[in-house]
């Protein structure tokens, strides 16, 4: 009799209790995650009338946050397969908590840039290791559901980094550097929380091990056998030898672009719009609460449509919401700021160009297994801020020339059929 028959059976109520507990715990934790990072387009107006910095280069400093969280995700997936993510999502909550202080701090370019890109890093011990633990706790089977939960309380996150954002500038009129400090309380604490309740694996509460195998008989020649101990580099070598790894991490990189492009833009797009004088009741400032608020709806449906609807094909999930986010994108760019048809425009932009997430970090453990799901993880999204980063500076580059803000929305919808073009490659 092996060990794993004499522990409690993964069928029992109390184990899918345990389980809940475990997702529930990760999604509290990330929920607050980006109150550490989404903000920096709030503060954009008052960085560039305090330091007289162009659009341009205040994408550049983006940018470095953006990179340095890229190499921190692969560097950071392949940690949480080895020391597992509970201890590093919860020093990564409290490392950004300061490292977003430090910035509040800064009188000019370089005390901007450095402790910026270094919370970038510091942001990336999240999302990867947070992965790699749920991937321990839930069968194949429902991966697609439970990462669209997981995507959902980040698309929640945006919300709650918005509406913290708006709150410090127009609610409690403090200057900008308020918004890199009070926000990010709520992180300090989730990430405190996280560390209190979550274990790494069924194994720690007594638990027999579920099937965390891949998704598609062809696809477990990739997955390490049952019992192998693989070294950093086998893991890295086996993830990177992965072609349909490589393919979905271009369509992702596409994704997270046109993602952050709406992320860190659209608040410089709306503050400042005259809405007095247009068909809108409301500040065009609390408009883009509407973007965040349809990404976490988004990701929720995009990972149930995934299991449900195209059984586990995930590229069709992908592919289906990236076209569809790419002619919404294209509808907001002929739409006045103050405009109340933006709020729906700007909700089914974030609806449908966030949702596809959940079916990308789905993939991850599909195609590898979940032995190296946190390696896998971390290449892609090292990918897809690689991509978010290359793209900042542009946007900002273009709208200093165009004097306006709206061509935000052509590269979005740009970038949105990149992702449905390549995605299409990963079928399986």
């Amino acid at each position: 009799m092996t060990i794993a028959e004499t522990l409690p059976t993964t069928s029992s109520k109390s184990f899918r209790r345990m389980q809940w507990r475990m997702l529930l715990a990760a999604m509290f934790c990330y929920l607050f995650f980006y109150t550490g990072r989404q903000t920096f387009g709030f503060a954009i107006p008052g960085m560039q009338e305090e330091f007289g910095l162009s659009k341009q280069t205040l994408g550049w400093v983006s940018t470095g946050m953006l990179w340095a969280y890229a190499i921190g995700q692969a560097i950071n997936g392949n940690l949480g397969d080895k020391y597992g993510g509970r201890r590093m999502m919860s020093a990564g909550a409290i490392l950004s908590c300061g490292a977003n202080w430090v910035v509040s701090f800064a009188s000019g370019l370089t005390s901007l840039f450095v402790p910026w890109a270094l919370n970038g890093y510091f942001q990336a011990l999240g999302w990867a290791p947070g992965s790699r633990l749920l991937s321990n706790w839930w069968a194949v089977s429902e991966r697609g559901k439970v990462y669209g939960f997981y995507v959902f309380a980040a698309g929640c996150a945006s919300i709650l980094s918005y509406v913290t954002s708006l709150v410090v500038i127009d609610v409690l009129h403090l200057e900008w550097r308020w918004i890199f400090r009070l926000p990010v309380l709520l992180m300090l604490a989730g990430g405190i929380c996280f560390y209190l309740i979550a274990r790494e694996k069924p194994e720690d509460m007594g638990y027999a091990p579920v099937d965390t195998g891949v998704a598609n008989e062809q696809d477990k020649i990739h997955e390490s056998s049952d019992g192998q101990q693989e070294s950093s580099r086998q893991r890295y070598l086996a993830v990177l030898k992965n072609p349909r790894v490589a393919i979905a991490a271009v369509a992702l990189g596409f994704q997270n672009a046109a993602r952050y492009g709406l992320i860190i833009w659209v608040p410089v797009h709306f503050i400042g719009s005259d809405w007095k004088s247009g068909d809108s009741w409301l500040n065009p400032t609390w408009i883009t609460v509407a973007l965040p608020v349809g990404m976490a709806v988004g990701a929720l449906s995009n990972g149930w449509i995934s299991d449900k609807l195209f059984g586990s094909k995930r590229y069709l999930a992908i592919m289906l919401y990236m076209v569809l986010g790419a002619l919404t994108s294209l509808w907001m760019w002929n739409l006045p700021g103050h405009s109340m048809i933006s709020l729906v425009a700007l909700f089914l932009c974030g609806f449908f160009v966030y949702g596809p997430a959940s079916s990308f970090w789905a993939l991850c453990p599909d195609l590898v297994g979940a032995k190296r799901a946190g390696t896998a993880t971390g290449i892609m999204n090292f990918s897809s801020y690689l991509f978010a980063g290359l793209a900042e500076p542009l946007i900002g580059h273009i709208l200093d020339l165009s004097g306006n803000t709206s061509p935000i929305f052509l590269v979005v919808t740009t970038a949105c059929l990149l992702s449905a073009t390549v995605a299409y490659f990963v079928k399986r």
